[in-house]
């Protein structure tokens, strides 16, 4: 049987869903979405969060680095019906100057986790500089500490559903991966997630340098992505739990 891993129309799919139910509606609170809005996505994928903005009539653009997603993108947008604008680039390292004040909505979902740390001001920044005025940007992602904040829930062997195991050390951590079957590509994939991840700490540093105006901030004990992924109802933190300095980044 294949999943979202293998066959990325499944995933595509997940993930429209869920940017309906969820991550339209939070951005509406907050901004009412018009048809004629222009909408990116940065580190888009498939484009699958692109999709219920689209469906209503926007313009929408999406840029990610990886050329296969970036072809999905379009296959799966145009089997929809759908227009869409998709950009096969490194974000950090594009030219930006064409879309400089062009978005009133940009989506960065589950990207700056794997941005290189050296990297991630420059990434906040140049968001900051393609949306206009009364733009917002919707940024979402799994503080680094959390039980899955390394991403293994991708491996494919019975280790992707033991929590925590990316805190030890690296050398600990690539041995436990290689030992339980994961492939050399995966183990890749984790590793470098493990020097780029982010806590909520350093991603509050980042937007208070950036000079960014925070409308809402919401702590997530089960992310919505797990209602379709592992049929988990999506819970909050409870109020008392949500500003805990760097405790908060394990729950």
């Amino acid at each position: 049987m294949k999943d979202r891993y293998s066959d990325r129309r499944i995933y595509f799919e997940e993930l429209a869903q869920t940017s309906k139910e969820y991550i339209s509606r939070y951005i509406s609170a907050y901004k009412d979405i018009k048809s004629c809005y222009h909408v990116m996505e940065i580190g888009c994928g498939e484009g699958g969060n692109l999709v219920p903005f689209a469906e209503i009539g926007c313009k929408v653009c999406g840029i990610d680095i990886s050329t296969g997603k970036i072809d999905n993108a379009r296959r799966f947008f145009r089997d929809k019906g759908l227009d869409g604008e998709f950009i096969c680039s490194d974000f950090v390292r594009c030219e930006i100057e064409p879309h400089v004040g062009r978005y009133d909505i940009i989506i960065i979902h589950d990207v700056i986790e794997h941005i290189e740390p050296e990297d991630k001001d420059e990434f906040m920044s140049r968001a900051k500089a393609l949306l206009r005025p009364s733009g917002v940007i919707m940024s979402a992602f799994p503080a680094w500490k959390m039980p899955f904040g390394g991403h293994q829930q991708i491996c494919v062997h019975k280790i992707s559903k033991i929590p925590f195991i990316h805190l030890f050390t690296k050398g600990f951590y690539k041995w436990l991966l290689k030992t339980s079957g994961e492939n050399d590509g995966t183990i890749e994939s984790l590793l470098e997630i493990k020097e780029t991840g982010i806590t909520i700490e350093r991603f509050e540093r980042i937007v208070r340098r950036e000079k960014f105006t925070i409308l809402d901030k919401t702590p997530y004990f089960i992310n919505p992505n797990y209602e379709i992924k592992f049929h988990l109802r999506p819970r909050k933190v409870w109020p008392v739990f949500r500003n805990i300095p760097y405790l908060r980044d394990f729950y």
